[in-house]
């Protein structure tokens, strides 16, 4: 009940604030829902505002162009598969709790077998990585009112946007695909020291996988939040340095 709860919350949270297209960044913050903005309005934005092919009739957010990836990232993960499998489905209905069904095909068939696509999105999984750790470090910039100048400076969404890339690299480095793709396929390990370490961190991570999923889950939308009521003027951004 409670990951029926947790996960519905998120998606619907999420897929309202994609449907915004607004109050998504304020001064040198940019939500993690909407980077990188490829395409958009603000100062953020990559390659200019909303484009002229885009059809008229249809409603238009940055999030559109990116969001389906982390989504798809999260939707295929070894552990939300089997979260959301017993919550939204029963199936299976608990633990050792036998199934109305003569075979049992897994995710070998459709539609369950698309589930394999995991191991791609986690390429995905860590450029996106790289750019929110880009806006973490644009949001250590912040422009002067008198001189117009960017000057150093921690704010409190700082710190909010540095702790979502941190909880993030949690999740995604424990990575079941990743840690198979590090040295998990190999047999023997202790002939290749660096190979070996880093499968090891990776499974540290991957012993906690359910923690850094939930954790992550929950701050990348307090994060979008944050953005959201700064740049609508709700909450004000104290400056720390």
């Amino acid at each position: 009940m409670f990951v029926f709860i947790g996960l519905s919350a998120f998606i619907v949270y999420a897929t309202w604030a994609a449907f915004q297209g607004k109050n998504y960044w304020y001064g040198s913050y940019l939500s993690p829902f909407y980077s990188p903005e490829l395409l958009g309005d603000s100062p953020h934005s990559w390659f200019g505002p909303k484009p002229a092919w885009w059809p008229g009739s249809m409603p238009w957010s940055p999030a559109f162009l990116i969001l389906w990836a982390p989504g798809l990232f999260r939707f295929t993960c070894y552990y939300y598969r089997g979260a959301y499998y017993k919550a939204f489905w029963a199936d299976p209905p608990s633990c050792t709790v036998t199934e109305p069904r003569k075979t049992y095909r897994g995710e070998n068939s459709f539609p369950l077998i698309i589930q394999n696509i995991h191991r791609y999105f986690l390429y995905l999984g860590l450029c996106f990585l790289v750019f929110l750790s880009y806006d973490v470090w644009k949001a250590l910039w912040f422009t002067n009112p008198a001189s117009g100048e960017a000057t150093f400076g921690i704010g409190v969404g700082t710190l909010v946007l540095a702790i979502n890339v941190v909880l993030l690299a949690g999740y995604t480095f424990g990575c079941h695909s990743l840690r198979h793709l590090i040295g998990g396929f190999r047999d023997r390990l202790s002939g290749s020291p660096i190979q070996r370490k880093a499968y090891l961190c990776a499974s540290c991570l991957n012993r906690r996988h359910m923690m850094w999923a939930w954790m992550s889950l929950f701050w990348v939308a307090f994060s979008d939040i944050y953005v959201r009521l700064c740049a609508s003027g709700v909450w004000t951004d104290w400056r720390i340095v």
